[in-house]
C-alpha cells in the first residue's frame, strides 16, 4: 500500500513565536532598519581597520590584561578586566566587534526607553538614537582598544534602570549599584555618577532599603578593588593619578608668584612651577606627558610619575593654584567647555592626538615603549599572535602592525567620517532643549529628564574642570542628551503622528507629570467604575429605577435632576469632558435600567468585549488603548 508523504509543518508553539517576531519587526520595522544599516557601516570598519585602531592609552589597558597581578597606577583596570576575559580567544578583531556590539546597544537602550516607557512615536524613538547610530566619531570610538564605549554602555544602561522603575525593589537598587561599580572600575568619573543617581533617588522618594542596597552593591567591589591597590602601591585609592590630572588643568595659569610659593619652604611645589610665561602656554596634557626643558611633570626620574608622593604633592599645588587664581581657573573652564560646541572640529589638543580619531589611510606600526613587564609591542602580540609583523630597515627587530589597511572599505571610511558626524552645536542645542524641559518641570524637580540631562551635562563639564577639553570625552554624553530632549519634547512627538491616545501624556509641570511606572510586564484588569446615575429625561419610554419611598422623583429639568454627586476626578465627574469611547460616551453600553435619550447614537461597544467588574460596563478598543497607554506616565 502506498501513502503519500506529509509536508511538514512547523509545530503550533514555533509558528506562534514566528508570528509575534514577524510582528514585532514590523512595529518597529524603521529602527530595525536604522539598525541594520549601522551594523553594516560596522563591518565595513572592521574590514577596513583590521583587527583594531589605537590610542595612547591602548598599550596600558593591554599590558593590565597581559600582566593582571597589578593594579595601574594612572587608571583603574575595569576595561583590562573586560580584555582578560577575552583573551583566552586572543582576538582584538573580537574585542573591537564586541564594541561595535555595545554600540548599537546603546542606541537600542535610548529607542527602548523612550518607545515603551515615554510613549515616543517610532519616528520619533529612532531620531533620538541616530546620533550613536550614525556618527562617525562614534563609530570610530567603538573600534579604538579604549575603555569609553563600555563606559558609555555602563552609563546609559544605568540611567535607562531608574528612569524604567518608577518605584525600584531593594534587589533592583542592588543591580543598579553594582553597574555603577563597573562605571568606576572603568573610568573614575563614575563615581560621581552614583552621587547623582543617589540624589536623584532622594528626590523621587526612594525607599531607604533600596538606597542602601545600591549604595552598598557599589561601594563592596570599589573597597575591594581599593584594597588590592593599597597592597601593590601602598596608598589605599584608586589611582596616583587625580592629583596629577588636576595639576594639568591648572598648568595652562598657574602662576607661582600669585600663588605665594617659598622655594625655601615649599620646595616639593617649587619643582612643579612653569617657567614659561601663561601667555605662551597652548594646551596643558603637552606638561604633564611632553614638554622639554625641565616642563615636564615627570621629568624627576623614569618610573615616578604616579607615585603617591608626587600625586600628592601636584594635587596641592593644583588646589593652591585654583584657590588663589580663582577667575583663570573658572575662565580656563569656560573656554574648555565651550570649546564642546563649535560647528567645526577644530585641531585640539595638539596634531598627533586629534589626528589618532581619524580614520587614516596608512597602516599603524605599533610603538615600543616600556610596560610593566616588557613593552608594548611585545604585550600586544601576546595578546594576539595573529598581528602581522614588518621588517623596517632601521628597526633592530620586527615592528608590530596594530591598524592593517584595506581598500576600498578603508577610503570609504574616510569619506564618511568627512561628511557624517554629529557637529558640537547640535550637542549644544539638545542640552538646551532639555534644559528648557527641566525648567517647564520645575515643580517636580525636572521629572523624569532630570537624571539624563544632569548626567549629560556633567559628563561634558567634568573634564573641564578636572583635566582638559578632548573629544573623545563629548560621545558618553550625546546618547544623553538626546534622551533628554526627547523626553523633553515628547508631547511635540505625538502630537505629529504617536500612536498614543489623546491624553494619555500629561502636561509638563503637572501633577501627572512624573517617572514612569514600573512595568511588570502584565495589564491588570482594571478597578471597579462606578455605573453612571440614571438621568430622567421627559418623554423616555424606559422607566428609571424606582427610588426610595423617603426621596420622592424630582420633577424632568428641575434643579433637583442632578443625580448622585459622583467621586471628584471619578469617570462620572462633570468637571471631565466625555469623549468618544470614553467611560461616559457613546462607546459603552448603557447600564441596565438607566434612561435611553430618543435619537441618541447607537453604543460603539465592541460585540465580545469584556465586561468591566462589578459592572455591565463594556469598554471600547480606543478606550482601553488610552487606558494602558497612560499607565505609562
Amino acid at each position: 500500500m502506498v501513502t503519500a508523504a506529509e509536508l511538514p509543518r512547523l509545530d503550533e508553539p514555533s509558528a506562534a513565536r514566528i508570528t509575534r517576531l514577524w510582528a514585532f519587526l514590523r512595529r518597529h520595522r524603521l529602527f530595525v532598519a536604522f539598525l541594520a544599516l549601522a551594523f553594516a557601516l560596522r563591518l565595513v570598519t572592521m574590514l577596513g581597520y583590521g583587527p583594531a585602531l589605537w590610542f595612547n592609552d591602548s598599550y596600558e589597558y593591554v599590558s593590565g590584561a597581559v600582566n593582571p597581578d597589578r593594579p595601574s597606577a594612572l587608571r583603574p583596570n575595569g576595561y583590562s578586566f573586560w580584555l582578560l576575559l577575552l583573551r583566552p580567544l586572543h582576538s582584538f578583531a573580537l574585542v573591537t566587534f564586541l564594541q561595535h556590539l555595545m554600540g548599537l546597544g546603546i542606541a537600542v537602550l535610548v529607542y527602548a526607553l523612550l518607545r515603551k516607557k515615554f510613549g515616543l512615536p517610532g519616528w520619533g524613538a529612532t531620531l533620538a538614537a541616530v546620533p550613536v547610530l550614525f556618527d562617525a566619531y562614534q563609530i570610530q570610538l567603538e573600534h579604538l582598544i579604549m575603555s569609553d564605549t563600555m563606559f558609555m554602555l555602563l552609563v546609559v544602561g544605568v540611567i535607562t534602570l531608574v528612569l524604567w522603575h518608577r518605584k525600584m525593589s531593594w534587589r533592583l537598587g542592588a543591580v543598579v549599584g553594582l553597574l555603577l561599580a563597573l562605571t568606576a572600575l572603568t573610568r573614575s568619573i563614575g563615581l560621581p555618577i552614583l552621587a547623582l543617581v543617589v540624589v536623584y533617588m532622594l528626590v523621587k522618594r526612594t525607599g531607604w532599603k533600596t538606597i542602601t542596597a545600591m549604595v552598598t552593591a557599589c561601594a563592596l567591589p570599589v573597597l575591594g578593588y581599593m584594597v588590592w591597590f593599597a597592597s601593590a602601591h601602598g596608598n589605599f585609592a584608586m589611582t596616583n593619578s587625580d592629583g596629577a590630572i588636576l595639576y594639568m588643568r591648572t598648568a595652562l595659569f598657574a602662576d607661582c608668584k600669585k600663588m605665594g610659593i617659598d622655594p625655601r619652604k615649599e620646595l616639593e611645589l617649587a619643582l612643579l612651577c612653569i617657567s614659561d610665561p601663561p601667555s605662551e602656554r597652548d594646551f596643558g596634557q603637552k606638561y604633564l606627558w611632553w614638554a622639554q626643558n625641565g616642563q615636564r611633570f615627570h621629568a624627576f626620574g623614569v618610573g615616578s610619575t604616579f607615585t603617591p608622593e608626587m600625586n600628592q604633592a601636584a594635587g596641592t599645588f593644583a588646589k593652591r593654584a585654583i584657590l588663589s587664581q580663582p577667575l583663570d581657573y573658572l575662565s580656563i573652564v569656560a573656554v574648555d567647555f565651550f570649546r564642546a560646541f563649535h560647528w567645526g572640529r577644530p585641531r585640539f589638543p595638539d596634531f598627533n592626538t586629534y589626528r589618532q580619531y581619524e580614520f587614516l589611510p596608512e597602516n599603524k606600526i605599533l610603538p615600543v615603549w616600556a610596560s610593566n613587564r616588557g613593552s608594548t609591542d611585545t604585550d600586544a602580540l601576546k595578546y594576539d599572535p595573529g598581528l602581522r609583523t614588518t621588517l623596517i630597515p632601521g628597526k633592530p627587530r620586527s615592528s608590530v602592525i596594530g591598524t592593517d589597511v584595506h581598500d576600498p572599505w578603508a577610503v570609504f571610511m574616510q569619506g564618511y567620517q568627512r561628511v557624517i558626524r554629529l557637529p558640537g552645536i547640535v550637542i549644544g542645542a539638545l542640552l538646551l532643549i532639555g534644559l528648557a524641559g527641566v525648567a517647564v518641570r520645575w515643580r517636580k524637580m525636572g521629572g523624569p529628564l532630570l537624571l539624563p540631562w544632569l548626567a549629560s551635562f556633567g559628563l561634558i563639564l567634568a573634564p573641564a574642570a578636572t583635566a582638559e577639553f578632548d573629544y573623545r570625552y563629548l560621545l558618553p554624553a550625546v546618547p544623553l542628551a538626546c534622551m533628554a530632549a526627547a523626553i523633553a519634547l515628547r508631547r511635540g512627538f505625538t502630537r505629529s503622528g504617536s500612536l498614543a491616545a489623546p491624553g494619555a501624556l500629561p502636561t509638563p509641570g503637572s501633577a501627572a507629570d512624573t517617572d514612569p511606572p514600573a512595568d511588570t510586564g502584565s495589564h491588570p484588569a482594571p478597578s471597579p467604575l462606578p455605573e453612571p446615575s440614571p438621568l430622567p429625561v421627559a418623554g423616555s419610554t424606559t422607566a428609571p429605577d424606582p427610588l426610595p419611598a423617603s426621596d420622592p422623583l424630582p420633577a424632568p429639568g428641575s434643579a433637583a435632576d442632578t443625580g448622585p454627586l459622583p467621586a471628584s476626578g471619578s469617570a462620572a465627574d462633570p468637571g471631565f469632558l466625555p469623549s468618544s469611547g470614553s467611560m461616559t460616551g457613546p462607546g459603552f453600553l448603557p447600564v441596565p435600567g438607566s434612561v435611553t435619550v430618543p435619537g441618541s447614537p447607537a453604543p460603539a461597544g465592541r460585540p465580545g468585549s469584556p465586561a468591566l467588574p462589578g459592572s455591565s460596563i463594556r469598554p471600547s478598543s480606543e478606550t482601553a488603548f488610552a487606558s494602558t497607554t497612560a499607565s505609562a506616565e
